[in-house]
């Protein structure tokens, strides 16, 4: 026999539950809790207990009074473990306080999908976008804010890294350990940071007296997602024959797709090579070893283009509204980077041994 489906409760009812005013528990449920100073910790009771007993306010009859849709939409470009993920959760944070709704699209960094997204989520009424180290080459009629995207038109704010402040605290971690040969992996032409990122290593090398040999300077090629791009380009590294002691690449994936590569070809980290990430995502503390990175706060950089975008669609921005929003890095010091001793041993093949042949520093932590 089935089931009698569950009658929904009604505001009345989850008000009295809660032991608040009708008024006050509308005010959390329609997004204005802000507006009226309401304390963060009854937001969340009222948001949960509703969510737990299958409260359902109604959105539509609202949006067509206010003609208002409470969706905004987000762009990324793949939905993987990592960086996109992360930035999402802060996004969430933020628009689930205001009541509003989201919707997610990746674009593979397909042309096509990038200039037809912003078209589609338009056809759907959203109120602003969020696109996430997406380009958005067009204007558009609603605001946008733009994480990791470096887009310098007028009416778009940036989320941002300070980039120079991540090199030079990488480099003089990797110097400090007395790294002179440091190999470089860059991230894919297509990626929103990679060329200012690359600028800001090459300047905190030339500040920290760092030598950078192009022998040494690799690029990610392939879109794939994980780490396998990084181990493709790590394999190329060493069959360059260059001697070098520590790694820098561009994100914490490629850094574990390196280290698994210096493991097929003997090698050990941090006592033959130091690896160093970037982005800090949740599986580079739980890698092994635990790699050393530089922390990108992506949770947050999400949870403040969100808010920046409600502010932008209730024009609560001051004129004129800031070009960029900067975030700034930390270096988290793990187990993957280790000392040079500064003296370069040659790792030679015999006929039973697995390519390729490196010369490196044996040093240790």
């Amino acid at each position: 026999m089935a089931r009698a489906p569950i009658k929904p409760i009604t505001l009345k009812e989850l008000a009295a539950m809660l032991e608040l005013s009708q008024s006050t528990v509308s005010r959390i449920i329609n997004g204005e809790a802000t507006a009226h100073r309401i304390a963060e910790e009854t937001q969340q009771r009222v948001l949960h207990a509703a969510a737990l007993n299958g409260y359902i306010a109604n959105t539509m009859a609202r949006g067509l009074r206010q003609k208002r849709t409470y969706t905004i939409g987000v762009i990324v470009p793949e939905i993987s473990e990592g960086y996109s993920t992360t930035v999402i959760s802060g996004i969430e944070d933020e628009l689930l306080k205001d009541g509003f709704f989201y919707f997610v699209v990746s674009h593979r960094h397909r042309a096509d999908l990038l200039e037809g997204y912003p078209r589609m989520m338009l056809a759907r009424s959203v109120e602003g976008i969020i696109a996430v180290d997406s380009p958005v080459n067009e204007d558009l009629p609603v605001p946008l804010v733009s994480i990791s995207g470096h887009d310098r038109r007028e009416g778009v704010i940036n989320i941002e890294l300070d980039h120079d402040q991540a090199a030079n605290l990488a480099l003089s971690h990797l110097k400090t350990l007395g790294h002179k040969h440091i190999a470089f992996i860059k991230g894919q032409p297509f990626s929103s940071d990679t060329v200012l990122r690359w600028q800001a290593i090459v300047q905190a090398a030339r500040d920290l007296h760092i030598e950078i040999d192009d022998r040494l300077v690799f690029q990610l090629q392939s879109p794939e997602p994980g780490p396998a791009p990084g181990q493709e380009v790590t394999r190329h590294l060493l069959q360059s024959g260059q001697p070098f002691t520590a790694i820098f690449a561009f994100n914490d994936v490629t850094a574990i797709g390196a280290i698994s590569a210096l493991r097929d070809a003997g090698l050990r980290v941090p006592k033959d090579v130091s690896v160093l990430g970037f982005d800090d995502i949740m599986a580079a503390s739980m890698h092994h070893p635990p790699l050393t990175t530089i922390h990108q706060p992506l949770r947050s950089m999400g949870q403040v283009a969100a808010s920046t975008l409600l502010s932008l669609i209730r024009n609560e921005v001051p004129h004129p509204q800031p070009e960029a929003i900067t975030v700034y890095p930390r270096l988290v010091v793990r187990k993957s980077t280790g000392h040079s001793i500064h003296q370069s041993e040659s790792i030679s093949q015999s006929a039973d041994e697995q390519p390729p042949v490196l010369r490196t520093t044996d040093g240790a932590i």
